[in-house]
């Protein structure tokens, strides 16, 4: 896959969608192009963010570490980005992301994330809004879980009742 055929691949992601052919190249031109094995861990929850990583093709698996285990949230396909909210807000990483597949990505450091945010603002404007609209999936998402809890344990008192 040629620089060209990586900025296409770019510009399937919403994050880059409306960024600039000649700064989509000087992006991938300055990132690690890597291939991760099925399997194959790219980074565990709770380690520090030093970079962001662009899925061109293959599969991963985001990998929640709880109480009883780990958990599997969610499988992301190319045409992604990981890792960055643990670069942006810098925190540890919120999650495990794990080769399902075998997997390429473009691995993009910490410095030159911010740099291109800084050269680009169009870019940080496109991270805001990314960003806003993940925050509003997850709030939904939570407020259907929430819900769904309520109803089960409502159910479970009425058995319990039901039950005396």
């Amino acid at each position: 896959m040629g620089l060209d055929d990586e900025v296409n691949v770019l510009r399937q992601i919403p994050l880059f969608s409306n960024i600039d052919t000649a700064k989509l190249k000087l992006m991938c031109f300055a990132s690690e192009r890597l291939v991760f094995k099925s399997g194959e861990v790219l980074f565990r929850q709770g380690e520090a963010g030093d970079s962001a990583y662009i899925l061109i093709a293959g599969e991963a698996d985001v990998i929640s570490e709880t109480a009883s285990g780990p958990l599997t949230v969610a499988t992301l396909e190319g045409n992604d980005i990981i890792g960055e909210i643990a670069i942006l807000c810098d925190v540890p990483r919120t999650a495990t992301i794990k080769a399902a597949t075998e997997l390429t990505a473009l691995k993009v450091t910490k410095e030159l994330f911010f740099r291109m945010i800084l050269d680009f603002p169009e870019m940080a404007n496109e991270i805001m809004r990314v960003l806003a609209q993940r925050l509003e999936a997850t709030t939904a998402q939570l407020t259907e879980a929430r819900a769904a809890l309520t109803a089960a344990q409502k159910d479970l008192a009425k058995a319990r009742a039901a039950a005396k």
